[in-house]
């Protein structure tokens, strides 16, 4: 394209030119223009030929010729600043390039941010075979879902029925805030283990009510020092100042003591005995969805139905102040490692347990 092109300048002769230069400037090159640069190209080495109109006829110069024509000269100059404004860009990106090159690697991610894409992922042949059980966007009613999810607990250990509820609610603001806890009247499936912090009379009265562990200071400094081995701690009011001091170990893990959870009492064999029994303690995460268990798939069918109407029952019952329209957004129930199943709202809050159940 370069080779057969011509550029040709219109040029209107001035004072300083006018006897020197004719009526055009034309630009042929002698080969294949060659490109130096994302930005820039050079002209050279273009034959710069100077068109003159006379009488006896056109008459070319070339570039390399020894004369001093004006506009010659001009175009080497030019042709120099070209070619020095190329080496400093070429050096320019030599230095970025460099520049590049001497940065540290990335760190490596960590936790959630290592995960692929959930485009990425691929279920296993297992949860794929289960996923045919349920159908995609359907509201079942409670039994129909309980039955389903027994179903769909296939793996090689005993899954936890778990609960997902997402209300209406914001817990940035404090009257919309939900921190509750709910007695499943057939317990939780699991051998829950209680420590107690307090002193005085209270400590042979944990111990006799059931307590896996009992102190004072002593538990405390043990805490401190990475000890953990414990589902819940339970801890009379006049422990509380001590147990400041391990807000920053406890709370991360949901295990700081708090009377909203009723984990704060003075009443320690009722505490020891209810959370033994099957309480369980919730609270809204900052989406507003609520997470709770309510047993175990080996449950039967009605012990789950139970467990199951009793969260949603403490959950209606605890609605905060604050909470605006629609309280019930969505619910779902699966098992810890099965899909969810969505269920009718309406038809959760108005079931009704038969008579002889």
């Amino acid at each position: 394209m370069a080779s057969s092109a011509t550029l040709t300048l219109t040029h209107a002769p001035s004072s300083l030119l006018s006897q020197e230069l004719g009526q055009c400037l034309s630009f042929r090159p002698t080969k294949p223009i060659s490109f130096t640069s994302h930005k820039t190209f050079s002209l050279y080495p273009l034959v710069l030929q100077c068109c003159r109109e006379r009488k006896s006829g056109n008459n070319w110069s070339d570039v390399h010729s020894p004369r001093n024509d004006p506009f010659v000269v001009s175009a080497l100059a030019a042709e120099a600043e070209v070619a020095e404004d190329v080496e400093q860009e070429e050096g320019g990106l030599v230095d970025a390039a460099a520049g590049v090159a001497s940065l540290p690697p990335k760190k490596p991610k960590k936790g959630k941010a290592a995960l692929p894409l959930k485009r990425d992922r691929s279920r296993s042949k297992r949860f794929l075979e289960i996923q045919k059980l349920r159908e995609t966007k359907k509201e079942y009613d409670l039994k129909t879902a309980i039955s389903l999810l027994k179903q769909m607990a296939s793996t090689k250990f005993t899954e936890t029925a778990e609960a997902h509820f997402r209300l209406n609610i914001d817990p940035k603001y404090g009257d919309q805030m939900l921190r509750a806890t709910v007695s499943l009247p057939k317990g939780t499936g699991q051998t829950v283990k209680v420590a107690v912090l307090t002193q005085g009379e209270k400590f042979d009265e944990a111990k006799s009510a059931g307590a896996d562990l009992v102190g004072g200071e002593d538990l405390i400094q043990r805490i401190k020092e990475g000890f953990l081995e414990f589902d819940k701690l339970i801890a009379t009011p006049d422990m509380m100042p001590k147990v400041a001091s391990l807000g920053k170990i406890l709370g991360p893990r949901g295990l700081m003591p708090n009377p909203k959870a009723g984990t704060v009492t003075t009443n320690i064999p009722q505490a020891i005995g209810e959370f033994k029994q099957g309480k369980v303690e919730y609270r809204v995460d900052k989406t507003g969805i609520v997470h709770l268990r309510f047993g175990k798939v080996d449950f039967t069918e009605e012990d789950l139905l139970i467990n199951l109407l009793a969260a949603v029952k403490s959950v209606e019952t605890n609605k905060p102040s604050g909470a605006k329209g629609v309280y019930w957004k969505s619910a779902h129930v699966c098992s810890s490692m099965g899909p969810s199943l969505r269920l009718n709202i309406r038809e959760m809050l108005d079931y009704k347990l038969p008579a002889n159940v």
